[in-house]
Protein backbone atom coordinates (compact mmCIF):
# COMPACT_ATOMS: atom_id res chain seq x y z
CA UNK A 1 0.00 0.00 0.00
CA UNK A 2 1.61 3.76 -0.98
CA UNK A 3 1.14 6.43 1.56
CA UNK A 4 -2.63 7.59 0.25
CA UNK A 5 -3.79 3.79 0.45
CA UNK A 6 -2.74 3.92 4.02
CA UNK A 7 -4.25 7.68 4.95
CA UNK A 8 -7.50 6.78 3.16
CA UNK A 9 -7.89 3.41 5.32
CA UNK A 10 -7.24 6.00 8.74
CA UNK A 11 -9.64 8.24 7.43
CA UNK A 12 -12.55 5.60 6.72
CA UNK A 13 -11.82 3.70 9.87
CA UNK A 14 -11.91 6.91 11.84
CA UNK A 15 -15.75 7.53 10.37
CA UNK A 16 -17.11 5.05 12.70
CA UNK A 17 -16.57 6.41 15.48
CA UNK A 18 -19.21 9.38 14.60
CA UNK A 19 -22.68 8.60 15.69
CA UNK A 20 -26.53 9.89 14.63
CA UNK A 21 -27.06 13.25 15.85
CA UNK A 22 -23.45 14.02 16.61
CA UNK A 23 -21.87 17.37 16.40
CA UNK A 24 -18.76 16.66 14.53
CA UNK A 25 -15.22 18.77 14.05
CA UNK A 26 -13.59 18.34 11.15
CA UNK A 27 -10.15 18.73 10.79
CA UNK A 28 -7.59 19.77 8.04
CA UNK A 29 -5.26 18.29 5.76
CA UNK A 30 -4.61 14.84 3.75
CA UNK A 31 -5.55 12.34 5.65
CA UNK A 32 -8.90 14.35 6.66
CA UNK A 33 -9.34 14.47 3.45
CA UNK A 34 -10.37 11.08 2.74
CA UNK A 35 -12.73 11.33 5.99
CA UNK A 36 -14.33 13.75 4.88
CA UNK A 37 -14.98 12.06 1.49
CA UNK A 38 -16.20 8.81 3.32
CA UNK A 39 -18.78 10.91 5.92
CA UNK A 40 -19.80 12.52 3.08
CA UNK A 41 -20.77 9.23 1.74
CA UNK A 42 -22.71 7.79 4.46
CA UNK A 43 -24.32 11.65 5.09
CA UNK A 44 -25.74 10.91 1.19
CA UNK A 45 -25.99 7.21 0.99
CA UNK A 46 -26.97 5.59 4.71
CA UNK A 47 -28.39 9.20 6.29
CA UNK A 48 -26.07 9.75 8.51
CA UNK A 49 -27.45 13.01 10.64
CA UNK A 50 -24.79 14.70 11.84
CA UNK A 51 -23.92 18.31 11.89
CA UNK A 52 -20.25 19.57 11.81
CA UNK A 53 -17.60 22.63 12.20
CA UNK A 54 -14.62 23.01 10.77
CA UNK A 55 -10.79 24.30 10.98
CA UNK A 56 -9.79 25.38 8.16
CA UNK A 57 -11.69 27.37 4.45
CA UNK A 58 -11.11 23.92 2.42
CA UNK A 59 -12.50 21.56 4.54
CA UNK A 60 -15.05 24.22 4.67
CA UNK A 61 -15.66 23.61 0.83
CA UNK A 62 -14.99 19.89 0.50
CA UNK A 63 -17.87 19.11 3.27
CA UNK A 64 -20.62 21.48 1.67
CA UNK A 65 -20.14 20.21 -1.79
CA UNK A 66 -20.50 16.72 -0.49
CA UNK A 67 -23.93 17.48 1.40
CA UNK A 68 -22.65 17.64 4.81
CA UNK A 69 -24.39 20.51 7.14
CA UNK A 70 -22.08 23.03 8.26
CA UNK A 71 -22.10 25.37 10.91
CA UNK A 72 -19.65 28.04 12.35
CA UNK A 73 -18.38 27.03 15.80
CA UNK A 74 -19.80 30.03 17.90
CA UNK A 75 -23.40 28.69 16.81
CA UNK A 76 -22.47 25.33 18.60
CA UNK A 77 -22.96 24.57 22.45
CA UNK A 78 -20.74 21.58 22.06
CA UNK A 79 -18.46 19.48 19.78
CA UNK A 80 -18.80 15.78 20.39
CA UNK A 81 -15.74 14.66 18.76
CA UNK A 82 -13.11 16.15 16.38
CA UNK A 83 -11.20 14.50 13.93
CA UNK A 84 -7.93 15.65 12.64
CA UNK A 85 -4.86 14.76 11.36
CA UNK A 86 -0.98 15.23 12.55
CA UNK A 87 2.32 15.59 11.36
CA UNK A 88 3.85 13.90 14.54
CA UNK A 89 2.85 11.56 16.98
CA UNK A 90 5.23 10.78 19.79
CA UNK A 91 5.51 7.95 22.10
CA UNK A 92 3.56 9.72 24.67
CA UNK A 93 0.84 10.54 22.26
CA UNK A 94 2.07 14.11 22.18
CA UNK A 95 1.68 15.02 18.85
CA UNK A 96 2.57 18.43 16.30
CA UNK A 97 -0.14 19.85 13.88
CA UNK A 98 0.25 22.68 11.39
CA UNK A 99 1.86 21.45 8.24
CA UNK A 100 -1.62 22.98 6.84
CA UNK A 101 -1.23 26.28 8.22
CA UNK A 102 -4.25 25.81 10.02
CA UNK A 103 -2.81 24.84 13.78
CA UNK A 104 -4.56 27.68 15.52
CA UNK A 105 -8.13 26.84 14.35
CA UNK A 106 -7.42 23.44 15.06
CA UNK A 107 -6.75 23.78 18.48
CA UNK A 108 -9.77 25.89 19.10
CA UNK A 109 -12.02 23.40 17.99
CA UNK A 110 -10.06 20.09 19.54
CA UNK A 111 -10.09 22.52 23.17
CA UNK A 112 -13.91 22.60 22.48
CA UNK A 113 -14.06 18.53 22.00
CA UNK A 114 -15.12 16.05 24.23
CA UNK A 115 -13.03 13.70 22.20
CA UNK A 116 -10.49 13.94 19.79
CA UNK A 117 -9.16 11.58 17.35
CA UNK A 118 -6.27 11.46 15.41
CA UNK A 119 -5.78 10.09 11.85
CA UNK A 120 -2.62 9.74 10.63
CA UNK A 121 -0.34 6.80 8.46
CA UNK A 122 2.30 5.22 9.89
CA UNK A 123 5.31 7.57 8.86
CA UNK A 124 3.87 10.07 11.12
CA UNK A 125 4.82 7.97 14.32
CA UNK A 126 7.91 8.97 16.20
CA UNK A 127 9.59 8.73 19.17
CA UNK A 128 10.43 12.28 20.01
CA UNK A 129 8.89 15.17 18.14
CA UNK A 130 10.58 17.72 16.52
CA UNK A 131 12.03 16.24 12.72
CA UNK A 132 8.59 18.06 11.59
CA UNK A 133 9.19 21.57 11.62
CA UNK A 134 7.15 23.46 14.46
CA UNK A 135 4.90 25.69 13.13
CA UNK A 136 3.85 28.88 15.03
CA UNK A 137 1.39 31.61 13.93
CA UNK A 138 2.05 34.85 14.34
CA UNK A 139 0.70 38.60 13.38
CA UNK A 140 2.18 40.60 10.90
CA UNK A 141 2.67 43.45 12.53
CA UNK A 142 6.31 42.92 14.12
CA UNK A 143 6.55 39.61 12.65
CA UNK A 144 10.57 40.14 11.89
CA UNK A 145 10.79 41.26 15.83
CA UNK A 146 8.91 38.01 16.74
CA UNK A 147 11.33 35.98 14.30
CA UNK A 148 14.45 37.61 15.69
CA UNK A 149 13.49 36.83 19.18
CA UNK A 150 13.09 33.23 18.17
CA UNK A 151 16.35 33.27 16.20
CA UNK A 152 18.07 34.43 19.32
CA UNK A 153 16.61 32.00 21.65
CA UNK A 154 18.51 29.07 18.95
CA UNK A 155 14.95 28.15 17.82
CA UNK A 156 15.86 28.44 14.08
CA UNK A 157 12.95 29.95 12.71
CA UNK A 158 12.10 30.30 9.25
CA UNK A 159 8.70 31.90 7.25
CA UNK A 160 7.07 29.63 5.50
CA UNK A 161 6.73 30.33 1.88
CA UNK A 162 4.88 28.83 -1.24
CA UNK A 163 6.10 27.62 -4.17
CA UNK A 164 6.33 31.28 -5.64
CA UNK A 165 8.44 32.49 -2.88
CA UNK A 166 5.50 34.30 -0.94
CA UNK A 167 4.88 34.11 2.57
CA UNK A 168 2.27 31.58 3.50
CA UNK A 169 -0.60 33.41 5.20
CA UNK A 170 -3.57 31.49 7.66
CA UNK A 171 -7.20 31.51 6.70
CA UNK A 172 -6.56 34.08 9.92
CA UNK A 173 -4.63 35.78 7.27
CA UNK A 174 -1.36 36.03 9.94
CA UNK A 175 2.04 34.57 9.04
CA UNK A 176 3.84 31.07 9.94
CA UNK A 177 7.11 30.49 11.23
CA UNK A 178 8.41 27.53 11.51
CA UNK A 179 10.69 26.34 13.89
CA UNK A 180 13.36 23.58 12.99
CA UNK A 181 14.04 22.04 16.10
CA UNK A 182 15.52 18.25 15.18
CA UNK A 183 14.39 17.14 18.69
CA UNK A 184 11.81 18.53 21.25
CA UNK A 185 13.11 17.07 24.29
CA UNK A 186 10.80 18.93 26.64
CA UNK A 187 7.69 19.70 25.21
CA UNK A 188 5.92 21.01 28.05
CA UNK A 189 8.31 23.76 28.86
CA UNK A 190 8.42 24.82 25.02
CA UNK A 191 4.86 24.86 24.95
CA UNK A 192 5.01 27.34 28.03
CA UNK A 193 7.54 29.70 26.60
CA UNK A 194 6.10 29.97 22.90
CA UNK A 195 2.87 30.51 24.63
CA UNK A 196 4.41 33.51 26.32
CA UNK A 197 5.67 35.44 23.10
CA UNK A 198 3.77 38.55 22.32
CA UNK A 199 3.10 38.18 18.56
CA UNK A 200 2.93 34.52 19.10
CA UNK A 201 -0.71 33.58 18.19
CA UNK A 202 -0.83 29.98 18.71
CA UNK A 203 1.97 27.15 17.76
CA UNK A 204 1.61 23.32 16.83
CA UNK A 205 2.53 21.98 19.82
CA UNK A 206 -0.87 19.78 20.86
CA UNK A 207 0.01 18.31 24.22
CA UNK A 208 -1.72 15.77 26.61
CA UNK A 209 -4.98 16.77 24.25
CA UNK A 210 -5.80 13.04 21.90
CA UNK A 211 -8.15 10.63 23.39
CA UNK A 212 -8.01 8.20 19.98
CA UNK A 213 -5.40 7.59 17.64
CA UNK A 214 -6.26 5.37 14.37
CA UNK A 215 -2.88 4.21 12.53
CA UNK A 216 -2.93 3.79 8.59
CA UNK A 217 -0.68 0.28 8.50
CA UNK A 218 0.52 -2.24 5.84
CA UNK A 219 -2.33 -4.63 7.19
CA UNK A 220 -5.36 -2.57 8.62
CA UNK A 221 -5.98 0.47 10.33
CA UNK A 222 -4.40 0.06 14.08
CA UNK A 223 -6.95 2.02 16.69
CA UNK A 224 -5.57 2.69 20.03
CA UNK A 225 -8.04 4.61 22.66
CA UNK A 226 -8.24 5.38 26.03
CA UNK A 227 -5.03 7.39 25.99
CA UNK A 228 -6.30 10.30 28.27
Amino acid sequence: MDQNELKKAAGIRSVDFIKDGMTVGLGTGSTVFFMVEELGRRVQEEGLNVQCVTTSDRTWDQAVNLGIKMLDVNDVDHIDITIDGADEIDDNYQGIKGGGAAHLKEKIVALNSKQVVWIVDQSKIVHTLGKFPLPTEVIPFGSQKTFDLLEKEGLSPKFRTDDQGELVKTDSNNLVIDLYLNEIKHPHLLAKYLDGITGIVEHGLFLDMVNTVVIGNEQAPKVIENIR
